[in-house]
């Protein structure tokens, strides 16, 4: 019991601020190319408590963390905030804006997995403190690089998909949107078959090759 208090005393805050941010940078995106929805709303904001989902946010890391304890594994730490609303209609230029829109979530988890690396880096040169932050430091770096290599996957609704639609032509974009409403079966199919990390591997092995630089 003490070591799952300690592990969510490690990620609470680095998992709060991946995924809420993740969907802040969203909306900046969304906003900054033309669609004032999510400012409209009140959804742009660096604010953890407007994006916090109970379920995604709270529940499922717990859940997570809480079985790979009781199962003696390290599970594939991750979850959702609510998303924020983009009107893609309303973009300037809506099939090439989505791209951005959509690049700007995984992104921000890309940041925020450098700026948990240098500061990891900061705590290691200091020494002398506590193991405690450098494995929340530690735990950022982690949790960003897998929500980022998430939401990468090419598979709507996921930003990746949206990244492969605005590529797409626009016949086969069409064609290609309407796998959408199976898009988190099909996660979750692979989730539950353990070859979900199979296909995060390319993408967390390209953000670990980028993070490495500031470590």
């Amino acid at each position: 019991m003490n070591d799952l208090i300690q592990s969510i005393a490690i990620y609470a805050i680095p998992v709060i601020f991946a995924i809420t941010l993740h969907e802040a940078a969203h909306g900046y995106a969304a906003r900054a190319l033309g669609d004032p929805t999510a400012w409209q709303m009140g959804r742009i904001s660096l604010n953890p408590a407007r994006h916090i989902d109970p379920v995604g946010t709270l529940l499922v890391p717990l859940l997570i963390l809480l079985a790979s304890k009781l199962l003696g594994s390290p599970g594939l730490l991750f979850g959702w905030a609510k998303p924020v609303p983009v009107d893609f209609g309303r973009l300037r230029r809506p099939k090439k804006d989505m791209l951005w829109v959509a690049a700007a979530g995984p992104g921000a988890n890309l940041l925020m997995a450098i700026l948990w690396a240098i500061i990891l880096r900061l705590l290691s040169q200091a020494g002398g403190l506590d193991g405690f932050w450098l494995k929340m430091a530690y735990g950022g770096v982690k949790v960003n690089l897998v929500l980022m290599a998430l939401n990468l996957l090419p598979l709507l609704p996921l930003d990746g998909g949206r990244i492969v639609f605005s590529l797409l032509p626009h016949k086969l974009a069409w064609q290609y949107s309407r796998i959408e409403p199976y898009g988190t079966l099909i996660v979750l199919l692979l989730l539950f078959s353990g070859s979900l990390s199979y296909f995060l591997h390319p993408f967390l092995a390209l953000g670990g090759a980028i993070v490495s630089w500031f470590l």
